[in-house]
């Protein structure tokens, strides 16, 4: 069984990182979910298409400045991250910044990121300005989707562009010779017999 990647979500505390995995990894939402206090991961297959699929362990933690002194911890070989903001409160917005920098200084070189605009359900409350984000997003070349996971929207569709951009800098490392380890694309139909739980968080 190929090695997972390690994916860590980045925000300040209340944006919804655990909810957020919770609802990708095994779709539930818990609309009084308490703020995450420790690191935990889940691993969860994403499907690439073309009968390929690639296998990311994402790793959540707390928001909260306390955490901060494990960030080399936390960094360490993580080839992804989503970096979560919530749209109703425009300060956690302007804290992706802090974690860009983060991400720069701790983490793997050319490290994909995608960032995400959480509670996006909630439209009448929404303190950002789209065409802001979308040029900052820009900047630090990543990808933006507004999600909800009370809604389960856009969630699906940022872990595959993050599996996506993953997996081409993979082939374009092993078309060099220089394979990174623990990262692989696996072939579904060499897998989906043995593993048939693969598509799910465990």
């Amino acid at each position: 069984m190929s090695a997972p990647i390690k994916i860590v979500m980045l925000g300040e505390g209340r944006v919804g990182k655990t909810c957020l995995t919770l609802r990708y990894c095994q779709d539930q939402f818990n609309e009084s979910q308490e703020s995450s206090v420790n690191a935990t991961y889940f691993d969860k297959a994403v499907d690439l298409g073309g009968g390929k699929d690639i296998k990311l362990a994402i790793w959540d933690t707390a928001g909260q400045e306390i955490f901060h002194a494990l960030t080399t911890v936390y960094y360490r070989d993580a080839y992804g991250a989503v970096l979560v903001y919530d749209v109703t409160y425009k300060e956690s917005f302007m804290k992706v910044e802090k974690w860009v920098e983060e991400l720069r200084q701790f983490g793997t070189k050319d490290i994909s990121i995608v960032v995400a605009g959480n509670k996006c359900d909630m439209k009448n409350q929404m303190q950002i300005d789209k065409n802001e984000v979308e040029e900052y997003c820009k900047k630090i070349g990543a990808k933006h989707f507004f999600t909800s996971a009370k809604a389960g929207v856009g969630i699906t569709e940022l872990f595959r562009s993050l599996g996506e951009s993953i997996s081409i800098k993979v082939q374009a490392q092993e078309s060099k010779g220089k394979k990174k380890k623990g990262l692989q694309i696996k072939d579904v139909k060499d897998t989906k017999k043995s593993n048939s739980k693969n598509d799910v968080c465990c």
